[in-house]
């Protein structure tokens, strides 16, 4: 028989795929000898065979699940089910990626009606037993029978009204007791059946529930912004409740070796006496810092520095540990590596390596590549921060500056961000269900909550700044408005967050640039001493390439020529040449944009100081250059002394019904060769240019766009050729120069052999060659694609992440039948995946000499660049 469920002794750390990360690391502590209350863990595989099995837990889980709740029973001496001491347990998700908040948890699961009183006769402690009892019917409502807890919570807020009570922890038993009624009606009422009091069958409810819960949307969602793959699933850990909620000498914490904001080396983290772990982590009320246990508790306190540095220093890494104090007995309930900030991350391994604890090469693998986003967004301007007017400050959750309109709901902000606006999420406190409005804020402003509350941990993970715990704000939800100091604040009003020191500001402040400096600067040397591929960048102007340039990028290996053309002055002569009605008058207005072009190359030459630079030849279809509006036609009409109405039919003549796959790329240069013979020349003679002014030595090359065949490729290079050697015998100059293609078509990577024979370089434009190797349009795709990751037929957007299996075997396929034909040939990928992560990692091991992307994920390819040879070595 497959053994599928694990107790806590039978598992180790090496066995997180198979127990999740908070199962693998409760199985270690419980080897390290910490005192955890014992447990099992059922695992991944159960959770895939859930879903194989029709949404069934096949019997021979179950089996093995009640043999494993036999062995807790004795180990805790009490009795599942038992009415006078009986054993309650809580049911917890653990995937192997952390994913915080996004899955399920029932807590004091076995209470029901006659067990709640044993709880309250064994414990002598009656407010104790309903108050557990409570939380365990709004939990198991909430998560098993998807009755939304706002009900419950609006319930409890109405008894406390009327009691004049400000905290859960004033309801006396009395009040529990008729708390506990009341939620049994409101679960009678709406799920029409009275509240289940078998604790088996509880049970069994409760693992189902933490299965479905690994695709319930905001974990489809977070699984998305991780790239976790879906088939992983998560485990279920049973273990056996210890009590925060029994008295004063009672509470519940979350607490971080290290501070998860700023990376010092500090004890970190907030506890709740009198309260169960949801409390902290919900930010319903805001807690103490960890530092009063040392009064409050004190040898609890001194247990847990001591029991902390154990797990520090055996994971090598910064903990973040949730704990449980029962009658001042300390339990530990999970530990695992800590999200942090990617300036805690950079400070945290930079200092662990001076500390011997880890080797450079494992410091650059602990800072997460995607995080050093948060670093490469400009700062508040300091003057414009001392002028602005301070509204108010809390907690400094996770660092950063934010500036955007206020939204008070995940809805409300996700349908502002798809207009265009930037956004201020502002909540009571957050829950996993706002996750997607979390995401597309610049930052997230709440009332209640801690350093550790669900806000704070998952803007750290996000790298969204976020200030929690503000009592002094005010917060209408009806009339979206909320007030603090005297001021009003309505919807789509601005204000700015400072998420590194807790205060935030009235309206718009202005940022300044960010720098690559100190612990950053050391990681990214670190990181460049590692890598083996080249990072360039994709740009197309003075400002981006400076940018990139500063950034660390090591040449452009895409210069999107057509992006120059947009420019006001520069579209006129463009829509001219367009509707030229013969060569001559297309060669004339091409003169015009020579000027133009010749220029702008200079000006990169420059700045690239004799670093590589691909510049593509035109690109899209010519009707994306042509007038829409009527002004615009007017003026047309007038400059080329055509009527108005043949200008208008010439336009809609040049309209295609699908331009992404029609008259666009080499096809223009084929059927229009003029325009390769400019663009040609004003690439040459910029680099003659600059190579005589700065005395380097520039070797342009350049890209055709969108060969599917030889001899369309052919015929570009030739035209290029010719114009080129012209140029060369005009300035009585010559330089090296290197013509290659953008392999983008299906075709192009299957006949890569042929081609090669030809192109000196491949660059593989990712984002074509995937709209066309799926039959995705990129612009349209994401209106069904939801559907497509509710059904776990898709991961994630191919778009964002490369699909190594289909498009990752066209590019593969590409690189070894080009090397047939020209063995040293030059590849890179310069398409909106050579920025991503994992996608680096791929082309990496498939040995490409160089990624470009966006001035701004420079450095973030440079750091996965070298994650990825590391990975490759150590293979």
């Amino acid at each position: 028989m497959m053994k599928w469920v694990y107790l806590f002794e039978e598992g180790r750390a090496s066995m997180r795929n198979l127990l999740g990360g908070k199962g693998a690391n409760l199985a270690e502590m419980t080897h390290l000898g910490l005192p955890i209350p014992h447990g099992f863990t059922i695992s991944t595989e159960a959770c895939m065979d859930y879903f194989k099995y029709d949404n069934q837990i096949r019997e021979e889980i179950i089996t093995q699940v009640f043999d494993a709740l036999k062995k807790i029973e004795e180990y805790q001496n009490k009795k599942f089910g038992d009415n006078e001491n009986p054993l309650l347990v809580s049911v917890r998700s653990g995937a192997r990626a952390s994913m915080p908040g996004m899955m399920d948890t029932v807590l004091n699961l076995g209470l029901n009606d006659i067990a709640v009183e044993g709880i309250a006769k064994k414990s002598g402690n009656r407010r104790f037993a309903y108050d557990s009892y409570r939380r365990f019917i709004q939990m198991f409502s909430d998560v098993v029978m998807g009755l939304e807890k706002s009900k419950f919570e609006h319930v409890l807020s109405k008894i406390k009204k009327e009691k004049g009570y400000e905290f859960d922890s004033e309801l006396t038993e009395l009040d529990l007791v008729e708390v506990v009624k009341e939620f049994k009606k409101l679960y009678l009422e709406n799920i029409k059946s009275s509240f289940p009091q078998n604790p088996k069958e509880q049970l069994l409810f409760a693992i189902e529930a933490v299965f479905r819960s690994w695709n319930n949307d905001r974990a489809i969602f977070y699984r998305r912004l991780n790239d976790i793959p879906s088939e992983w699933g998560t485990a279920v850990n049973i273990q056996a409740m210890v009590f925060g909620n029994m008295g004063n000498t009672s509470g519940t914490g979350v607490a971080f070796t290290r501070n998860p904001a700023t990376g010092k080396k500090e004890l970190y983290g907030e506890y709740l006496i009198n309260a169960q772990g949801e409390d902290v982590v919900a930010g319903i009320r805001t807690p103490s810092r960890i530092t009063a246990m040392e009064q409050d508790l004190p040898d609890c306190y001194k247990e847990f520095i001591r029991l902390s540095n154990i797990l520090e220093n055996h994971y090598r890494d910064m903990q973040d540990m949730e704990f449980t104090i029962e009658s001042g007995k300390l339990y530990f309930l999970q530990t695992r590596n800590g999200k942090r900030t990617a300036k805690a991350a950079l400070e945290i391994a930079c200092d662990m390596v001076e500390e011997g604890m880890i080797t450079k090469e494992e410091a650059i693998l602990r800072v997460e590549a995607k995080s050093l986003d948060q670093l490469l967004h400009p700062n508040f301007d300091e003057v414009a921060l001392n002028e602005a007017v301070l509204l108010g400050c809390a907690l400094p959750a996770s660092p950063g500056a934010g500036t955007g309109r206020v939204y008070f709901n995940a809805k409300d902000a996700k349908d502002a961000h798809k207009r265009g606006e930037k956004v201020i999420l502002v909540r009571h406190e957050t829950s996993p269900e706002d996750i997607e409005g979390m995401h597309i804020s610049e930052g997230i402003l709440t009332v209640n909550g801690g350093m550790t509350s669900h806000a704070a941990v998952v803007a750290r993970g996000m790298g969204t700044c976020c200030i929690s715990g503000c009592k002094d704000l005010e917060i209408n939800e009806e009339t979206k408005v909320m007030t603090i100091k005297g001021y009003t604040i309505k919807e789509g009003d601005y204000i700015s967050l400072d998420g590194t020191t807790g205060k935030f500001y009235l309206g718009f402040v202005k940022t300044n640039p960010a720098k690559i400096e100190g612990n950053f600067s050391k990681i990214m040397s670190w990181a460049d001493e590692q890598r083996t591929m080249e990072i360039r960048t994709n740009a197309d102007t003075v400002k981006d390439v400076m940018i990139a340039y500063d950034f660390g990028a090591q040449g452009i290996g895409l210069c999107r020529s057509e992006h120059m053309f947009f420019n006001e002055n520069r579209l006129l002569p463009m829509r001219k040449m367009i509707l030229s009605r013969n060569e001559e008058e297309r060669v004339k207005a091409l003169s015009e944009l020579l000027e133009f072009q010749r220029l702008d190359y200079i000006q990169i030459y420059e700045v690239m100081k004799g670093l590589p630079v691909t510049i593509r030849l035109i690109d899209p279809p010519l009707h994306e250059f042509l007038p829409k509006e009527e002004k615009d036609f007017k003026i047309l009409s007038q400059e080329m002394n055509i009527s108005l109405e043949d200008i208008k039919n010439q336009c809609l003549n040049l309209e295609e019904v699908n331009p992404m796959m029609g008259h666009r790329g080499c096809r223009l240069c084929v059927t229009y060769p003029e325009i390769a013979r400019m663009q040609a020349r004003a690439i040459i003679e910029a680099a003659i240019i600059v190579n005589k002014k700065l005395n380097c030595n520039i070797i342009p090359e350049i890209m055709i766009p969108l060969v599917g065949e030889l001899k369309e490729f052919s015929f570009v290079k030739k035209i290029c050729d010719e114009e080129i050697l012209k140029v060369f015998k005009e300035q009585e100059y010559h330089i090296a120069y290197k013509i290659g293609t953008m392999i983008e078509i299906p075709r192009a990577a299957v006949l890569a052999d042929e081609i090669a024979k030809e192109a000196e370089f491949f660059s593989f434009g990712t984002n074509d060659l995937t709209q066309m190797s799926f039959g995705l349009s990129r612009d349209d795709a994401a209106k069904f694609l939801d559907a497509y990751y509710k059904n776990n037929i898709y991961d994630s957007d191919p778009f964002q992440r490369l699909d190594t299996h289909g498009v990752g075997k066209l590019i593969e396929m590409a690189i070894k039948l080009g090397r047939m034909s020209r063995p040293n040939i030059h590849l890179g990928i310069c398409g909106e995946h050579g920025g991503d992560p994992s996608s680096i990692e791929f082309v990496n091991g498939l040995g490409l000499d160089y990624v470009s992307c966006s001035p701004y994920r420079v450095p973030i390819a440079r750091l996965a660049a070298a994650q990825a040879a590391i990975k490759l070595k150590n293979k």
